[in-house]
């Protein structure tokens, strides 16, 4: 099995590190990542200027550094390794749980890989003040992995974990409005700049990714390219036909 894995946190991100050397015991492994911390960049793709991608050592491993987004090293890993029958995403330096989905470039890489057809999975930790502990997170990540291989492909699955699993559910998506906040404050240099802060208005449903991490689960979340609302769509079908 040839397995391509990259992040957004960059090439030398110690998650990045961690499901490499996890993937190794699945198959033939691979590193493309960005060369720069690439975090909520979402599905950007680079069209206004040329990529590079250049080998980079890494532990040991087969390793490249591409000056793109996570969409990006995707699309140029495949581009470059014939049959990848898997992409891995993360371990991202902070946890992809609900709304958080959108902007994730971690998210963003397994949606490149799906849209290409190929299997893939996204990887994303807590931080809590502190890095994760990814020395403790290697072995759920090898059984999510050996759970995750036997599902009928292709998939498109995102997981989370908490701080100290204690096990792994199916969840969904986490879907909560937010109060969005705008926090002034000025530079060093005395100039004004803008922070921008949310805070969900309230608690995670049971049964969510969310919910889940909150339990300390380790939350499997399958999720689909096609963003169609069915049930409005359904409606305004019957609507058109009441009308006709």
């Amino acid at each position: 099995m040839r397995i391509l894995v990259t992040n957004d946190d960059g090439i030398y991100s110690p998650g990045l590190l961690a499901l490499a050397e996890v993937a190794t015991a699945f198959g033939e492994v691979r590193v493309v990542a960005p060369d720069v911390e690439q975090s909520a960049m979402g599905h950007a793709i680079t069209i206004s200027r040329p990529l590079h991608y250049r080998a980079t050592p890494l532990g040991g491993l087969e390793a490249y550094r591409v000056n793109g987004t996570p969409a990006d090293c995707v699309a140029l890993g495949t581009h470059h390794w014939d049959r990848v029958d898997l992409v891995l995403s993360g371990i991202n330096l902070g946890s992809n749980l609900g709304n958080e989905i959108w902007h994730s470039g971690t998210v963003a890489a397994a949606k490149q890989a799906a849209l290409l057809g190929i299997p893939a999975i996204a990887f994303s930790a807590p931080i809590n003040g502190r890095e994760p502990d990814f020395e403790a997170l290697k072995p759920w990540v090898g059984r999510v992995l050996e759970a995750l291989l036997r599902e009928p492909k292709p998939f498109l699955i995102n997981v989370n974990f908490p701080a100290k699993p204690k096990g792994i559910l199916w969840a969904r998506q986490s879907v909560r409005l937010y109060e969005g906040r705008i926090v002034p404050g000025t530079d060093p240099m005395g100039r004004e700049h803008f922070w921008f802060a949310a805070t969900p208005d309230h608690e995670p449903e049971e049964g969510t990714d969310r919910w889940a991490v909150g339990h300390n689960f380790i939350a499997l979340t399958p999720l689909r390219l096609d963003l169609t609302d069915e049930a409005r769509l359904s409606q305004a079908f019957q609507l058109a036909a009441s009308a006709d």
